[in-house]
């Protein structure tokens, strides 16, 4: 009798594991009902805007290529050069000649340059002209290479903001990938690296990340209407906050880089300084570009600009302050570039002029602008 309870626990037990046990192997035993693959539903026809984005895909992907840079470093210790991988980027196919157009930091600094195509081919590519104040640069692929058709070109003067937009280019390396969006806003400017700022960038909340850079942006008609160039990010990915250069200054720059492997901007041939200008500016509440000096011979002096003029006794006798092109207000050096850059050289150009506390207006006829003086 004494040793009935403790035996009735071990049965408890042992009845208890048992059932645990069968638990845990009875799925590997039992036997398993049979099993299809479900049917799949009709899926129907794709949405309009579906096709619309596919089709416009299919027919740019094959004009955007990735381009691979390599940089020639000298190793330390044994004095060899070496050539190795700096940096990749975007670009897209200009013409039937095999120009390829990307952005100048795309390639700066590099030694050479490999462009593939979608078809998985890679060609050397040779750089024939590059405008760092606008973020352009203009490749070409040499012998034995079949173009595949350009980009189609639209315009930029008629964007209107909400108009919907698409990005092909390589992410991370990702390459050919697609993005959409809309037009976030018009007219942003951003520092360039080289300290002058590009002007007149679209704004695009389509996500742009590194390697999107010379990229093309396209409108829903699948034409060209920027490149894709920076983004505004801390973490240095996508936020939603893309900017491209615009169609129409890519139009203008990038004929000038293949025919003589420069630009040359519009100018008046005046002398300016951004530092003095923001004094001058707050001394005497004049919101515009003041004019200390004029160089001989040209536009300006044509024209009948006054530079300023230094006194005997060291003070300054002001002269023009340039207030606006063609009635475009300008209130820096950076927005006159800018206004002047918009025009072609020998194209005349009003500018509104205060003189002396009065204003007036001066026909001026643009002339160009050597490397050194092209910001002038």
């Amino acid at each position: 009798m004494g040793n009935s309870v403790p035996r009735a626990i071990i049965w408890v037990f042992w009845a208890l594991v048992g059932a645990w046990l069968l638990t845990l192997l009875w799925p590997a035993v039992a036997p398993r009902p049979e099993a299809t693959p479900r049917t799949v539903s009709p899926r129907g026809d794709l949405a309009a805007d579906e096709q619309s984005t596919i089709a416009l895909f299919e027919a740019a992907k094959d004009s955007v290529v990735f381009i691979s840079t390599r940089q020639n470093v000298r190793d330390y210790w044994t004095r060899n050069v070496m050539s190795v991988p700096r940096g990749n980027g975007s670009g897209f196919v200009w013409d039937e000649r095999g120009h390829v157009v990307t952005n100048w930091h795309v390639i700066d600094g590099a030694s050479e340059a490999t462009v593939r195509l979608s078809n998985g081919r890679d060609y050397r590519a040779a750089l024939v002209g590059a405008s760092p104040d606008h973020d352009i640069a203009v490749l070409r692929i040499g012998v034995g290479f079949e173009p595949p058709p350009p980009v189609p070109v639209g315009s930029s003067a008629d964007l209107r903001v909400g108009q919907k937009v698409f990005a092909i280019g390589n992410p991370f390396g990702l390459d050919w990938t697609l993005t959409t969006g809309i037009v976030s806003a018009l007219d942003r400017s951003l520092p360039a690296e080289n300290g002058r700022s590009i002007e007149h960038l679209i704004q695009t909340d389509a996500a742009i990340n590194p390697g999107n850079s010379g990229g093309p942006l396209l409108d829903s008609a699948g034409r060209l209407i920027g490149i894709n160039t920076a983004i505004f990010s801390p973490s240095g990915a996508s936020a939603g906050i893309g900017f491209a250069v615009p169609v129409d200054t890519v139009n203008r720059v990038v004929p000038q880089l293949i025919s003589s492997g420069r630009y040359l901007r519009p100018v008046l041939g005046i002398e300016v300084h951004a530092g003095l200008n923001d004094r001058l500016s707050r001394e005497t509440g004049v919101r515009g570009v003041f004019v200390l000096g004029v160089q001989p011979d040209s536009a300006a002096a044509r024209a009948g600009l006054r530079g300023a003029l230094m006194r005997r006794d060291g003070g300054l006798d002001i002269g023009d302050a340039i207030l606006a092109v063609n009635g475009r207000e300008v209130d820096s050096l950076d927005e006159l570039f800018a206004s002047l850059d918009e025009h072609e050289i020998g194209s005349t150009v009003t500018l509104r002029i205060w003189r002396q506390g009065n204003e007036i207006e001066l026909p001026v006829e643009l002339q160009a602008g050597s490397t050194a003086l092209s910001n002038r």
